[in-house]
């Protein structure tokens, strides 16, 4: 068949072996017409694609991506499309935050026999392609910058946590501290309008304990770091979801860990909070009462309302106290039905796929690749084997381009899929405010579509929905190729 349009476009596909590879020869012996566009990459199934792989195509250039492997239950490796499945339709749903339309990917089922069927998928989808045109390509786009709006309502009363039981806590701390190998927690930092991790090991160091809304890190990230040493953690409710991920993928041992928790009222925005105080020598002071906190900053008092100036994932929070402890002390304000967009997420939604593109090319001109992100997100364990890092294969460069640097981004993202709690570590670390969280609450919202409304850290005996599959999914539904 002649090239449509009078013009090639660039197609890749990633073929499985036995089935897709075999259809596109049956339908090649069978002298059937197709198009010229798409070019083939061989692989020993659908199972072994990495979305990563879709991912880094669109990105470099491609104008669609195809997969194609056997129809589910004649898989040469028992399952491995079952598991394609369900990440390539993540992946669908996912290429739209990032400003690509997800008509360019696509995912069918063709056996080695069907040679005609190959003819009309590979046909169909070339002719799709083709009406859309050559990809937009990021390095085009004119850098937009915008900021989300943050005027929410929260599902639960936000405050300071003044009247927590932090005294009972401290007490049920230095009761358990001989057992263990050390208590993480919070301190006061260099002034009272900062605070710091906090490792105790002697009753000196639980007197230190703070608790209220500068309690901004969660001290899961180190729980790894103690694998094997019985270890005591401090936790809010979205900290609690990621001790909870840790368990259920056994890399930590539920014995070695003991949990504290008191109830959360939410936790301020440190970027927004120094965004008002503008430059300063020195806090003078921090006072609290029951609606927020009055810094004084060189002698000028600011005042800062907890429901004006929480973090965004404190909006929505269904979770004020730990889903899982060993000792709870207080009762957490009741959680109002219902749910809410994060607010980055929505400002992406009101967007359209051009105005998204330009936003992430604004925003990757922003980012300084320091990998704070990585470093602070308590689910991203492999660091010392980072495949952002690898060179071997070599998935990025470190080259300083819009393009590395939002697939390091996009890395990180799918690497989370149905693993994210949420806590916003990776965004609250980014020195330049980079909104990278909404690229994980996209994801998160893609799960709970497709999988009974899964939401990560919740239960310690669940599977992550991307660790399994079933031979008959309710929400995903092969696309219609006749």
């Amino acid at each position: 068949m002649p090239v449509l349009n009078s013009k090639e476009l660039r197609l890749v596909g990633f073929l499985c072996n036995w089935c897709s590879y075999g259809g596109a020869d049956t339908a090649g012996v069978a002298r059937a017409g197709q198009p010229t566009d798409l070019r083939i990459i061989r692989v020993p199934c659908s199972g072994r694609v990495n979305p990563l792989f879709v991912v880094k195509a669109l990105l470099e250039g491609a104008d669609g991506v195809l997969v194609s492997g056997c129809h589910p239950r004649d898989c040469h490796y028992a399952a491995g499309n079952f598991y394609a499945r369900r990440r390539l339709e993540v992946l669908k749903r996912f290429l739209p935050v990032l400003g690509i339309d997800n008509a360019r990917f696509e995912y069918a089922w063709v056996s080695a026999s069907e040679g005609q069927r190959w003819q009309h998928v590979v046909t169909s989808f070339t002719k799709r392609i083709h009406a859309m045109g050559p990809a937009p390509h990021f390095n085009d786009a004119k850098p937009l910058l915008r900021v989300a709006d943050m005027a929410l309502t929260a599902l639960r009363p936000l405050g300071t946590a003044q009247n927590a039981a932090v005294n009972e806590l401290k007490q049920a701390i230095k009761d358990k501290l001989p057992e263990l190998n050390c208590v993480i927690g919070w301190q006061q930092g260099y002034d009272g309008a900062h605070a710091t991790p906090l490792f105790m090991k002697t009753p000196e160091d639980v007197d230190k304990l703070s608790w209220g809304p500068f309690n901004v890190m969660n001290p899961a990230v180190y729980l790894p770091l103690f694998k094997g040493k019985k270890t005591g953690v401090v936790v809010k409710g979205c900290d609690s979801r990621s001790v909870v991920e840790l368990l259920q993928e056994n890399l930590i041992k539920r014995e070695d860990v003991l949990i504290f928790a008191l109830p959360c009222e939410g936790t301020l925005d440190i970027a927004r909070v120094n965004e008002k105080l503008g430059r300063y020598t020195r806090i003078n002071a921090v006072a609290y009462d029951e609606a927020g906190v009055t810094i004084t900053a060189d002698g000028k008092e600011h005042r800062f309302c907890m429901n004006d100036f929480a973090q965004g994932k404190c909006y929505g929070c269904a979770t004020p106290m730990a889903v899982l402890a060993d000792t709870r002390l207080g009762e957490p304000h009741k959680v109002n039905p219902g749910s809410s967009v994060p607010p980055e997420l929505a400002m992406l939604d009101d967007m359209a796929l051009s105005e998204r593109m330009a936003f992430w090319r604004g925003q990757m001109e922003r980012c300084l690749r320091c990998y704070a992100c990585r470093n602070a997100c308590p689910m991203c364990v492999c660091r010392d084997y980072c495949v952002s890092d690898s060179r071997d294969p070599h998935w990025m460069s470190q080259d300083a381009d819009i393009k590395q640097k939002l697939f390091f981004q996009t890395i990180h993202a799918l690497h989370l899929s149905g693993r994210c709690t949420g806590c916003g570590e990776c965004q609250r670390a980014c020195p330049v405010g980079i909104p990278i969280l909404a690229l994980r609450q996209q994801i998160a919202r893609a799960v709970a579509q497709l999988f009974d409304d899964y939401k990560a850290g919740l239960d310690p005996a669940a599977l992550p929905p991307l660790l399994g599959y079933e031979a008959h999914e309710k929400n995903i539904h092969e696309r219609d190729w006749k």
